[in-house]
């Protein structure tokens, strides 16, 4: 069987990762490497030996598959595209701009039966593959995301560069409908939230906070959850897990605290998460979730079935992300109308002029204060 083609569209910093990445592909042959600046184009294809191109366009015709990690405002051109040439392609998240964006983009895929994959490559992290199966009905989530600033991926806030990841794994253990969003984010260093803290209320009484910082001066990604059986913290960096499970005595709520012996406190102070709730940690395992990305990408094209992260997939995180900035974007940091609102109003004085204020650059406040 003849390998699949593929091609790396874009060749900044998660382009070259995939590119060298693909080169590892048992199934597949990276055959071209597209971005319209010579020197990353030029570097990454003598780095893994695929042909350097110019221009997305020139790739349909000769290749099965493409993977496009380029800025979020071009993924509906270029996606687009190439879904409708019948090239499969595996977009990098955010899927799109906005949610008719993703939409256009999950139609077209429909249209022209090309998988559309959304890289969500947490998905593919063993440390959540390893607990997986316990976490079902999960009634508290709790996800923190943070790490330094990257001077990258600019176009977008930390909700769609980092949270968004968040998202998707809480909706693919909870697809149920969201009741209730609450968030507020901080504008530091440009026009866009790079700390941000949400709180999300599905249908059925799950509820899900979720912290993420591109300011941070540690990182962290981690999530914890909390299932009527089960405690799971999960640690994303260091692929590690944590398992909490009440033992036979506790479900049959035969263990009576209030009758203990001071003797038998000392006992079950020593042995709690040994004999009642019964923790089991699992040790980092090996492998390369991108890696598996890529593979499932290419098993995907290989039995015609479906990708772990569909387009819906994407496109359903990216929703969720929108309300988290609509409820940003509406936070009254002062718990009053009149006050200051948005991300950008976190850092500034208190508004002298009511009324709307997320449009908070300084000419706009220079203004305000020459009015008053």
């Amino acid at each position: 069987m003849e390998p699949v083609r593929l091609a790396v569209v874009g060749a900044g910093h998660l382009g070259r990762i995939h590119a060298r990445l693909a080169t590892q592909l048992e199934d597949a042959q990276l055959v071209a490497v597209v971005d319209s600046n010579e020197a990353a184009r030029t570097a990454v294809a003598a780095d893994t030996g695929a042909e350097p191109l110019e221009d997305y366009r020139q790739i349909i015709g000769s290749v099965d598959a493409a993977i496009v990690a380029t800025p979020t405002v071009t993924h509906r051109k270029i996606a687009g595209e190439l879904l409708q040439a019948g090239i499969h392609t595996l977009v990098e998240k955010p899927i799109a701009a906005d949610v008719q964006e993703a939409d256009e983009l999950v139609a077209i895929a429909q249209r022209s039966g090309a998988v559309l994959q959304v890289g969500h490559v947490e998905r593919f992290n063993p440390a959540l593959g390893r607990v997986l199966p316990e976490l079902n009905e999960p009634k508290f989530i709790s996800c923190t995301r943070i790490s330094g600033y990257p001077f990258r991926s600019t176009d977008i806030g930390v909700v769609c560069d980092l949270m968004i990841h968040d998202l998707d794994v809480v909706l693919s253990l909870n697809r149920c409908q969201v009741a209730k969003v609450e968030a507020m984010g901080v504008a530091v260093l440009g026009k866009h939230e790079d700390a941000a803290n949400a709180r999300v209320t599905f249908e059925n009484g799950c509820i899900v906070d979720l912290t993420a910082s591109r300011l941070s001066y540690r990182a962290e990604r981690s999530m914890q959850v909390w299932t009527p059986s089960t405690f799971a913290s999960v640690d994303f960096g260091m692929r590690t897990t944590t398992v909490v499970r009440p033992s036979e005595t506790i479900l049959q709520r035969r263990f009576q605290v209030e009758r203990l012996t001071p003797e038998e406190q000392n006992y079950y102070k020593q042995h709690f998460f040994e004999e009642l709730l019964v923790k089991d940690a699992i040790e980092g395992a090996e492998g390369n979730a991108l890696l598996e990305e890529q593979r499932d990408l290419v098993r995907s094209i290989r039995s015609g079935g479906s990708p772990r992260v569909t387009g819906s997939h994407g496109r359903d995180a990216l929703a969720l992300a929108e309300q988290i900035l609509s409820a940003i974007e509406h936070h009254e940091w002062d718990g009053r109308a009149d006050g200051r609102v948005g991300p950008m109003a976190a850092l500034m004085p208190a508004p002298i002029l009511r009324g709307p204020h997320w449009d908070l650059s300084p000419s706009r406040v220079d203004a305000r204060r020459e009015a008053g």
